[in-house]
């Protein structure tokens, strides 16, 4: 006999996650599947830059206020309906902004995806968790799975479709998402409605606690540098719509391996508070080096891809240290992270735009660069906060003791409950 039982296989689950789990990847795709045409709908409908990139802005925006409401939908619905809701606007929205024939329809239908998106993306975590086997940190690893592959596979079905038409992306996400909408209807179980009904005030108060409010400020200038290059740097690289795919492909395969294998790496060696450190000079430096070098292709092209090593890092090390930090419930500490940090996300696009058409296509880097590098300033304020998350990152690596174990069951049993989850 076996002194040591095998791990749970997280890649074994039932047919209502993989359902979800689809879904999650079809929705994170939506991320990067605009950047390859960019460009040409820029072309193609006569719209600036920074009218073109307001599809990133109407996007994250509304995905950021809408967080806000998800807990008070889904502790009202349950989790299967919020997920259903969410997964319907996608579908509708979507193919609305591929029928679309202006830039301004187009941004207008992006926003109401958004606010699907949100629904979706707040609920679609517990689901897993809920129905998962394997435990907790199974369905972590799933969840993060469907992400990076989501990441990766977006702008490459992007440039595929959108080399036929810009319309096709649109179109595409509509097709796939009416297929995981099906799934889930069918495959995830009903989910009841929860004992305790969510306030829409509870993310804005959870922000009075220093931790979260700390890190959401960070996350907010690292994201004013991540989607200033997401958002603007197709424009000076001057490729096709199938090139401009592979490169943002490229990008996502980084961000689906650091945030998966390389963030548990680093963090393991230098800890919480240094990897974030390094990590984010890192990243402002290249940040920087696309800013000083926009006019070479190759050197911008490699910037670009490059990285997305440093977003799939910061992703899983900070997202992680959020849940850590904050004195609140996880759904509640969620939704206020992803407010905060989705509101430059999506700012930084548009602005990106309209400075470089009145100051050129160099500043708006630099503003970049300077963000995330502020954000380090932000962070080392709340510096005794990482040490403590790392503490107690620590114990729980370690083994909890029996108590600790009951415990941490009956906060996965409310937390479930709070979101109605499908175990």
């Amino acid at each position: 006999m076996s002194a040591h039982p095998s791990a749970p296989n997280p890649f074994k689950q039932p047919k209502a996650v993989w359902a979800v789990a689809f879904a999650c990847v079809i929705s994170f795709m939506g991320i990067g599947l605009v950047d390859p045409i960019l460009p040409s709908l820029s072309s193609q409908l006569h719209a600036t830059p920074s009218q073109v990139s307001l599809l990133f802005t109407s996007y994250l925006v509304v995905t950021a206020v809408a967080m806000l409401v998800t807990g008070f939908v889904s502790s009202r619905i349950g989790a299967k309906r919020t997920l259903v809701a969410g997964l319907v606007l996608i579908v509708l929205f979507s193919a609305a902004a591929g029928a679309s024939g202006s830039i301004d329809g187009i941004v207008g239908f992006r926003a109401g995806w958004g606010l699907g998106n949100a629904l979706f993306i707040a609920t679609s975590l517990a689901v897993i968790v809920g129905s998962a086997s394997g435990g907790f940190a199974g369905a972590i690893i799933l969840y993060e799975t469907a992400l990076g592959i989501g990441i990766a596979i977006g702008p490459l079905l992007g440039g595929e479709l959108g080399g036929i038409s810009w319309r096709g992306p649109f179109f595409g996400v509509s097709a796939l998402m009416a297929i995981a909408l099906i799934a889930t209807i069918v495959l995830v179980q009903p989910t009841p409605t929860p004992a305790r009904r969510a306030s829409i005030a509870d993310p804005i108060k959870a922000l009075r606690h220093r931790g979260l409010l700390t890190m959401g400020l960070t996350a907010l200038c690292y994201n004013w540098g991540f989607f200033t290059v997401l958002g603007y740097a197709p424009f000076p690289m001057d490729l096709g719509t199938h090139e401009l795919g592979y490169v943002f492909t490229g990008w996502g395969l980084l961000v689906a391996f650091f945030s998966v294998f390389g963030a548990p790496w680093l963090q393991a060696r230098l800890g919480i508070a240094r990897s974030l450190y390094l990590n984010l000079a890192l990243f402002a430096l290249d940040i920087l080096v696309i800013g000083l070098f926009t006019d070479s292709r190759t050197t911008l092209i490699v910037a670009v891809i490059v990285a997305g090593a440093f977003i799939g890092i910061n992703n899983t090390i900070t997202t992680q240290a959020v849940m850590t930090v904050a004195p609140v419930e996880r759904p509640v500490a969620s939704a206020s992270y992803g407010f905060v940090r989705f509101i430059g996300g999506g700012l930084a696009p548009y602005a990106a735009g309209k400075i470089a058409e009145h100051s050129g296509v160099h500043l708006p880097f630099y503003i970049g660069a300077a963000a995330v590098a502020l954000g380090i300033g932000v962070l080392a304020t709340g510096h005794s906060l990482l040490a403590e998350a790392e503490r107690v990152q620590a114990a729980e690596a370690a083994g909890p003791t029996p108590t600790e174990e009951r415990r941490e069951t009956l906060e996965k049993q409310a937390l479930a409950e709070e979101l109605g989850s499908a175990g």
